[in-house]
């Protein structure tokens, strides 16, 4: 189930350094991980589906490249986007 323009807004407005900023690697880091959640239990029920697999590995690579961006522009941004999405390196 995708995430809905609400949560992104709720995303946007958190991580953002202000309401139309979208582009912030933080904020595409944490819309990415919300889409990988929800995405996650949809394919432990639905093992086929493949198209979906695929999209989950191509935003899981996404976020990687941006979370090594992170790291390389500003390493106390990233050790705090890791914390506070709990997303394990």
């Amino acid at each position: 189930m995708p995430i809905t323009k609400e949560q992104k807004l709720e995303y946007i407005t958190k991580y953002g350094k202000d309401a139309k900023d979208t582009g912030s690697p933080e904020v595409q880091i944490a819309i990415l991980t919300a889409d990988i959640n929800s995405l996650s239990p949809h394919l432990e029920a639905n093992k086929g589906d493949h198209h979906s697999r695929l999209g989950l590995l191509k935003n899981v690579g996404k976020r990687r490249r941006l979370l090594d961006y992170l790291m390389k522009k500003d390493i106390n941004r990233y050790r705090k986007i890791i914390q506070e999405l709990a997303i394990r390196k």
